[in-house]
This record gives structure tokens, C-alpha cells and sequence, in this order.
């Protein structure tokens, strides 16, 4: 097999390449002809973690001595992303006690340069190179995070050290004390950001009774951020079980959100609180609507956004709509299109009879957001409503794997299905999207 085949798979990021000329009997320790490095620490440098994972499940060795003495795992750490130093990670009892030092204090060292342009500093200092740095956003599409990218006279490096320094620190068994991994979140106040996303996640994995007690007493502080962090923690420690096997009682996390709801004035905050009572609230329906009912109107699109997940569900038999479909029905003509979206989605979920849904579904088809229109031809399919046939057609091609064409395609043959029976008629289940 000739290196220089997977050296060019892994310059283009060819994951299944790499795996195919892997599986052919390409050596995984393979350098790069052009300056003798190795294969792996040219994935760490492209940041890309399919790649890696290819190359150390075919034995590429992320603690290989290199020339300056790094390894490609240092090298990960130096690089910042929590995925990439994530996917290096060996299990840890091939890291001697020096090993892990040296990696927690590499990381350290970086978290403590801060933010963008503390970053920008460390890398003209090493490689001397006058101008400003470019920096510029990424997003790590499988994390569902991003990070700031800092280049500068050759180096570049993702602002996601203080992340790497939980993450080595939790997978050690060393964790910073609560206060401290929040302290390091909030250092970038943004949910979406790598570090701020590895602290939830980590802290959410310890499931122990103290974390869920220190980030519950944060629901009353006057930082908003505080109160933020708590919420997406307290959110997603209630709705997955940790690693350790404790699981506070279903009955109290539920009960923690309910007055946190009635009282929270910040709309980023509030949409958390609510959106933690959606999949635990079993016994607590009533709670629930009047939650959703007492929201449905707030000022803010965030807010509204999680309300139709609060509204939908049996509707039972009437010849009106009751309090919460009509409050569907009007956030279904809301005037911000991520609102429409969710009431349609809402909608489709709706059981039983309920008058005017039909028409409020119909209503959505020409929406401006794709999804909602594919929402509300779902919808009708699902009450045998025939202005669904129409519907799809105007949406194809569809996506039968994926979301949310997946739910139409399956509804529609459902349709067809039906109304062939109920005309004396027989088709088979198709499996394109056209048909």
C-alpha cells in the first residue's frame, strides 16, 4: 500500500478513505514525506477528529515521542479543541502520573492565557510574528459548539483550553471544586461556546447530590450568567442519568422548576427553565399548560418558542377549541418564523378531536421556513386530510432518513395506505421519495 495514498486521504480529511487504505494494511504511523510528520499530528493540525479516530483505532500511538519532545496528545492540548484532545485521550492507565501532570499543566498554561487576545499574545511570543492575529468563528458541527480560531505567523490555536483543562482534569479524577469549573465557563458567556458546553456536560456527569445542590443554589443569584449556567445544568442533569448511576428523584427536579419559572424575568433563562419541564413532567400536566398558557404571549421569541412543547398532547373531544389549542393556534400565526415552526411541530403532536386544526395546519403550508411547511403537510397527513397530497409534492424530494422529511414520508404512506383500503385498493409501501 503505497504512504503517499494516505497521506493525501489525510490532507483532504477523507475519513473513509483513511479508514479504507487503514483497512488495506496502510500503516497508521505513517509521516508526511514533505517534513516527517506524523500522520496523526497532521489530523490534531486540521482539527479533525474523524480522522484521528481512524487513525488511532488502526493503533496510530497519541503518546509518540516526537522530535521536540511533544506528542501528538500534547499537541492536541496545545491546539485547544475539547474534541479533538477528547478523541486523543488514551485510556487513562496507560498515562503514567508524569504523563498526566505534564498534560494538566500544558493545559493550565494555556487556560491561563484567557480569552482571544491573550491567545493572539502567546502566539506572536513564540513565533515572533508582527500584524494582528486573524481570528475568525468555527463551528464543530458534531459538538454542537463553537470556538474562537486565532492564527498568527503559522500557529493556530482554538480559545477552548479552559474546556481541555475540565475535560483532563474530570477524566483524571480531579475535578475543580463546583464554583471553579463555573468561574472558567463564564469566562465566555455564551452557551453555545466549546468551554462553556464541556463544563455542563462534564459537571452534569458527576451526578452527584452536592453538584445538583450548588447549581440549584444558583437559580436565585443576581447574575444572569449564574443563573444561566444553572438552569442548563439542572436541565440536563434532569434529563439524563449520570455516569455514577444517582438520579435525584424525578418528583424534586420537576418541583425545582416550577416556582424557578413563575419568578425568572430573563427570557434566555426562562426558555431553559421551561424547556427542562417538557420530558420529565409526567404528573404534573396541569402544571404544565398553565405554564405554557401563561407564557404563550411573552415578548420575547425565545420564550414562545418553547411553549407549543407545553400545550401539545390529548385533546380529547369538543365542539370548541379548548384554552391551550387556541393558544396554538395563535402562536401558529406568530409573527417570528422559529415560533411558527415549533407551533406547527407542536400541532402534529396533538391528539384526538380538536377542531380547527385542520385549517391551522393548512394555514402554514406556504410558511417561509421549509420545516414548517413539511410540518404541517405531516400534520394533515395524519388526520387523512387530502390537501396533504398536495402538500408533499410541492416539498419533493424528500429525505426519507432524514428530519424532519422522515415523519412526512412515514405519515404520507400512512395516507395513501388508508385511503387505497378505503377504496378497495392495494399499494405498496414505497421506499423513494418521489414516489
Amino acid at each position: 500500500m503505497a504512504p503517499t495514498e494516505l497521506v493525501a486521504a489525510v490532507r483532504r480529511g477523507d475519513a473513509e478513505a483513511v479508514r479504507e487504505l487503514l483497512d488495506a494494511g496502510a500503516d497508521p504511523e505513517t509521516c508526511d514525506p514533505a517534513d516527517g510528520t506524523p500522520l496523526l499530528c497532521l489530523a490534531v493540525a486540521a482539527y479533525d477528529e474523524k480522522v484521528a479516530e481512524a487513525l488511532i483505532a488502526a493503533g496510530a500511538d497519541p503518546l509518540r515521542p516526537l522530535p521536540d519532545g511533544d506528542t501528538p496528545l500534547l499537541r492536541a492540548v496545545d491546539g485547544g479543541s475539547t474534541e479533538i484532545t477528547a478523541a486523543l485521550l488514551p485510556q487513562t492507565v496507560r498515562l503514567t502520573p508524569e504523563a498526566r501532570a505534564e498534560l494538566l499543566d500544558r493545559a493550565r498554561f494555556w487556560a491561563g492565557t484567557g480569552t482571544g487576545t491573550g491567545l493572539a499574545a502567546e502566539l506572536r511570543r513564540r513565533t515572533g510574528a508582527p500584524g494582528p492575529a486573524a481570528r475568525t468563528r468555527v463551528e464543530d458541527p458534531d459538538a454542537f459548539c463553537h470556538y474562537e480560531q486565532i492564527t498568527l505567523g503559522g500557529l493556530t490555536v482554538r480559545d477552548g483550553h479552559a474546556g481541555v483543562l475540565i475535560g483532563l482534569e474530570e477524566s483524571f479524577g480531579v475535578g475543580a471544586p463546583f464554583d471553579e469549573v463555573v468561574a472558567r465557563a463564564l469566562v465566555r458567556p455564551d452557551r453555545g461556546h466549546a468551554v462553556w458546553t464541556e463544563a455542563v456536560v462534564r459537571l452534569s456527569w458527576r451526578g452527584h447530590e452536592a453538584t445538583w445542590a450548588d447549581a440549584a443554589d444558583l437559580r436565585d443569584h443576581p447574575d444572569r450568567l449564574r443563573r444561566l449556567f444553572a438552569a442548563d445544568l439542572l436541565r440536563l442533569m434532569a434529563v439524563s442519568g449520570p455516569h455514577d448511576g444517582y438520579r435525584p428523584p424525578a418528583g424534586r427536579d420537576i418541583a425545582l422548576f416550577f416556582p424557578w419559572a413563575s419568578k425568572e424575568e430573563d427570557p434566555e433563562v426562562l426558555a431553559l427553565v421551561l424547556d427542562a419541564v417538557i420530558d420529565e413532567g409526567e404528573g404534573y400536566a396541569e402544571d404544565i399548560e398553565a405554564l405554557g398558557l401563561r407564557y404563550a404571549t411573552h415578548p420575547d421569541p425565545r420564550v414562545r418558542c418553547v411553549v407549543p412543547s407545553l400545550l401539545s398532547g390529548d385533546e380529547g373531544s369538543a365542539d370548541a377549541p379548548s384554552a391551550r389549542l387556541k393558544a396554538l393556534y395563535a402562536l401558529a400565526r406568530d409573527p417570528d418564523p422559529a415560533v411558527r415552526e415549533r407551533a406547527a411541530y407542536g400541532l402534529t403532536h396533538v391528539r384526538g378531536d380538536a377542531p380547527g386544526i385542520e385549517d391551522a395546519l393548512a394555514g402554514l403550508l406556504d410558511d417561509e421556513l421549509r420545516e414548517t411547511r413539511v410540518h404541517a403537510a405531516r400534520g394533515l397527513a395524519l388526520r387523512g386530510d387530502p390537501r396533504c397530497v398536495d402538500a408533499k409534492r410541492r416539498l419533493l424530494p424528500l429525505d426519507p432518513d432524514g428530519w424532519p422529511d422522515g415523519d412526512l414520508v412515514r405519515a404520507m404512506w400512512t395516507y395513501e395506505q388508508t385511503t387505497a383500503a378505503e377504496a378497495g385498493e392495494e399499494r405498496e409501501r414505497p421506499f423513494r421519495t418521489g414516489a
